[in-house]
């Protein structure tokens, strides 16, 4: 049966026919919708965990029981994971375990890019790389097939466009039943890494890999298409779909075993052509191993070694090497005009809104609060930023951050700050999501060692910028049900923090009082803001509208950065339909003239 799949669709379809039975995730763009899909289906249990290393680790634990198991990250996830990836690498396994990184060239939704290909070599662990839907859903059984039979996790690595766009895929399978019930396998030789162990246990990777380099020599999936013997293009993933297209006559090897790689295939395929170049996105990774084969190919002296790749860029750099002729490009279309920019901007209606507003005009020093950047020593606010949707916050006009690294970071960085003796007050933003994901930690330091910071717990009671999946503080489950939920504020108390407060996120007054009380106190607080995401919980709602007789338009109202407020072309200050009405009113509370409300006047 023919299906039109995402690789993601693909993934979760291929390890549900491939019998997997415990998945666990993060979400985290482009990898959410794989344990979005497997919710869907009966016979799996399926949790968003609290962060990506315990991901894996419920389906390392799974694994050790002897059931197939999966857990799914983004890229800089995998940095969360890494301890465990590490981990089991040296443990090995019992049923089969798959560890899928989404790669997100580009960065189209992530903080960093990086080649997680470097993991597989670093961690000696095999990999794999699907180059559309098709492998990626008959990679997954081929992964657990490998996984049990060499006694080791499978990383199989994806990137934005695989992850996302949708392919013609042979749906020929049934789910896999299982052989063997769940049994843990006593073996604290093999499970327990005291040294002793431990290094036994290395001996063993060792022999494992020179098993599985034999292994992928001859491995189905890897495919040479023979053409003109002048160029071999040696490729794997999402670059090989942009090769197929730039190179038109020449030679392809497909990889899909990308470590260990198929060194003796490789070695046949270069004697065959004249010319081995090689096409991939990010790292010269592939590159390196065909040089070491002692195989003299062209890469990355015309191929960027940063961003995503896409065919036009294929294509630029294969001609300015001299690999293909120029080809003028003709089309009978009328050109369209480029798109408006559009800046990313926090939602009409967003809980986040006033916190960052009000945090942002404590950090001016102005009396009568004019935008005056704040300079070191006067008395401001320096804030601490996290991953979210209120990073968007950083953009104009609230400019409401100072700094985000990754997850988890803001506290850190903002007790490091304190530490370091600047003169300002601090002031740590995070969400719910991230606060369970990675920020308890900073918060247990904050009070362990008595940092007089300030932190702003958003809580959206969503993981709003993935698409709304539950978290531990909202208690909702990977398949959306109702489950027991974490008070925040119970666990910020029990974590010994005495000063804490509770607001409601569209009350201007009440946050300006409380945040500035709070980060004045010079002890360790916690403000926690609390506002539905109006994405996740719409409510039918009028529009506010302005009263033109009050309204003068000085644009304050613009300052708080709300999409549904405009100016026309008259000078007026417009508000749209996005706006949702009385479940906001941030614009209104900002108005000096009162001209903005319910109705117009």
């Amino acid at each position: 049966m023919k299906q039109l799949l995402s690789g993601n669709e693909a993934i979760a379809l291929g390890a549900y026919h491939a019998g997997v039975a415990v998945a666990a995730a993060y979400p985290g763009t482009p990898s959410t919708e794989i344990l979005e899909n497997l919710a869907r289906y009966e016979g799996i249990y399926v949790e968003w965990s609290t962060n990506e290393k315990v991901a894996l680790e419920v389906a390392m634990g799974a694994a050790y029981g002897g059931v197939r198991a999966m857990a799914s990250m983004k890229h800089v996830g995998l940095n969360v994971a890494a301890d465990a990836f590490f981990g089991v690498a040296v443990t090995g396994i019992n049923g089969g375990l798959v560890v899928v990184s989404a790669d997100d060239p580009g960065m189209h939704s992530s903080q960093g890019e990086q080649d997680n290909r470097r993991f597989a070599p670093f961690a000696k662990v095999p990999m794999l790389e699907p180059a559309d839907s098709e492998d990626a859903y008959k990679l997954m059984e081929w992964a657990y097939i490998m996984s049990e039979t060499f006694d080791t996790p499978v990383l199989l690595r994806s990137t934005t466009r695989i992850s996302h766009c949708k392919s013609i895929v042979d749906v020929n399978k049934e789910r896999r039943a299982s052989s063997s019930q769940p049994a843990f396998k006593h073996s604290p030789a093999k499970y327990v890494m005291i040294p002793a162990n431990a290094r036994v246990r290395r001996l063993a990777m060792e022999e494992r890999m020179g098993k599985l380099a034999a292994y992928v020599e001859h491995f189905p999936l890897n495919e040479i298409t023979w053409g003109s013997r002048k160029v071999g293009v040696i490729s794997s993933g999402i670059a090989y779909q942009y090769a197929r297209e730039v190179f038109e006559d020449a030679s392809f090897l497909k990889l899909v075993t990308t470590y260990p790689v198929p060194a003796e295939l490789i070695k046949s395929f270069a004697r065959e052509v004249e010319k081995v170049v090689v096409i991939e996105e990010l790292d010269p990774y592939l590159e390196e191993q065909v040089k070491l084969l002692g195989i003299d190919a062209w890469g990355k002296n015309f191929i960027p070694s940063y961003g995503e790749l896409n065919p036009d860029i294929v294509e630029a750099g294969a001609v300015k090497a001299g690999l293909i002729p120029s080809r003028e490009k003709q089309s009978s279309k009328p050109v369209s005009p480029p798109l408006p920019p559009r800046p990313p901007l926090l939602c009409a209606g967003c809980p986040h809104r006033a916190a960052e507003y009000t945090l942002r005009r404590l950090g001016f020093r102005s009396p009568d609060e004019k935008r005056v950047p704040n300079q070191a020593g006067t008395g401001g606010i320096v804030i601490t930023g996290d991953i979210g949707c209120y990073t968007l916050g950083v953009m104009p006009p609230l400019n409401a951050l100072d700094t985000t690294a990754c997850m988890g970071a803001s506290i850190g960085q903002a007790l490091g700050l304190k530490r370091a003796g600047i003169e300002e007050k601090i002031a740590a933003v995070i969400g719910d999501s991230t606060f369970m994901h990675s920020g308890i930690t900073g918060l247990v330091d904050m009070v362990y060692n008595q940092t007089g910071v300030t932190v702003v717990i958003l809580d959206n009671g969503t993981t709003a910028m993935t698409g709304h999946q539950g978290n531990p503080a909202s208690g909702i489950s990977a398949r959306g049900e109702k489950v027991v939920s974490v008070d925040l504020e119970s666990l910020v108390r029990g974590a010994g923090v005495k000063n804490v407060s509770v607001l409601n996120a569209f009350d201007l007054t009440a946050l300006k009082s409380t945040i500035k009380a709070a980060v004045e106190s010079g002890e360790p607080s916690v403000v926690i803001v609390r506002g539905d995401c109006p994405l996740n919980k719409r409510v039918a709602a009028k529009p506010l509208a302005v009263n033109k007789e009050l309204c003068n338009a000085c644009h304050i109202c613009l300052t708080v950065g709300c999409p549904a407020i405009s100016v026309s072309d008259e000078g007026d200050i417009v508000i749209s339909d996005l706006c949702v009405g009385s479940a906001c009113t941030i614009c209104a509370q900002v108005c000096p003239r009162k001209a903005i409300g319910e109705t117009a006047g």
